[in-house]
């Protein structure tokens, strides 16, 4: 085995358009795979400006909002590690952008979040996956154990991190709900891997839940979507996701999209005019199909006001 070590860096670029948070992919040896390329110690100055750099040729998008997400290097991550290769090390970044058209013939284009993480979508009410796949799949691992006190410790898991048993649903608890399925045997990942690692099939062959990605990147993404979704509680990012100029309601939907559930109208509002995150232009936007409503703008002021300035989300916790 070898002791080299593949330091890259891979990219969460998050857009929403039209009401659906997407997520900017690339087609890595035939799956979808975030954008990634290697770091240079050499040639690059910055981890951040090599990114940006990396990004700009794969998908030619130059990003805005740019924050470390994570470091990501656990073993066998890259199967090319099991035939002798490198461990591959990924400092991951999550970037938040307006989606643009991606030019040329680069294989480069947006996928909806939730087509890979399909449980997180509660804007319709409780998703139907729950009930029909993930639940009752579930249930059946919780049961696999011999042991009593391993088997209540799996259900207990499982109660928590979904909200089953009358527990809430937390929305912040993403990436461990996706390492609960993968450890379920419940996402395609875990059954690549397990061949991979020449291990018996995984548990529960049947299901194999939403978009499968490259290596480990649906975890990657669900850590992003995690990140971004306590975040808007005290940081001001969705507004990086938002055209100068917009109105309450498209405001409100877009940070609907992020938390995967619906807000009251009247509460949201309150809290954002309250808080001093917007202000009225005095303009009217038209032609919504509805009735006119006035064009609003981030107040760059609140950021020197209060410390933690986000949108709040109040009521954000539903019961499963």
């Amino acid at each position: 085995m070898s002791d080299a070590i593949d330091l890259g860096l891979e990219a969460v670029i998050v857009a929403v358009t039209e009401e659906e948070p997407r997520v900017l992919l690339v087609r890595d040896g035939g799956e979808l795979a975030l954008p990634a390329g290697p770091f240079d110690p050499e040639g690059d100055r910055t981890l951040e400006m090599a990114l940006r750099d990396r990004v700009r040729a794969r998908a030619g998008i130059e990003l805005g909002y740019v924050e470390q997400l994570y470091t990501f290097g656990n073993r066998f991550r890259d199967p090319r590690e099991r035939a002798g290769g490198p461990r591959r090390i990924s400092i991951a970044y999550l970037a938040l952008v307006r989606e643009q058209r991606i030019e040329g013939a680069n294989a480069a284009d947006w996928l909806g979040w939730y087509e890979g993480l399909p449980w997180e979508d509660w804007r319709d009410g409780r998703p139907a996956v729950l009930d029909r796949a993930i639940v009752p799949a579930l249930e059946r691992w919780a049961r696999i154990p011999e042991e009593r006190a391993e088997s209540r410790r799996r259900r207990e898991r499982a109660e928590i991190v979904f909200g089953f048993g009358g527990a809430p649903w937390d929305g912040e608890r993403v990436l461990e709900r996706y390492e609960l399925l993968y450890g379920a045997g419940l996402v395609e990942e875990a059954h690549r891997d397990a061949a991979a690692a020449g291990l018996p099939a995984a548990a529960m062959p049947g299901a194999r839940l939403g978009r499968a990605l490259a290596l480990d990147h649906r975890r990657i993404l669900a850590s992003a979507l995690g990140r971004l979704r306590g975040k808007l509680r005290y940081r001001p990012v969705v507004f990086e996701l938002l055209p100068r100029t917009f109105t309450l309601l498209r405001l409100q939907r877009t940070v609907e999209a992020l938390a995967g559930v619906r807000l009251h109208k009247q509460n949201f509002r309150r809290l954002v005019e309250a808080g001093g995150l917007v202000e009225g232009t005095g303009r009217i936007q038209a032609g919504t199909g509805g009735r006119p409503a006035e064009l609003f703008r981030f107040r760059r002021e609140v950021l020197r006001e209060r410390p933690a300035p986000g949108v709040g989300l109040p009521g954000l916790r539903v019961h499963g």
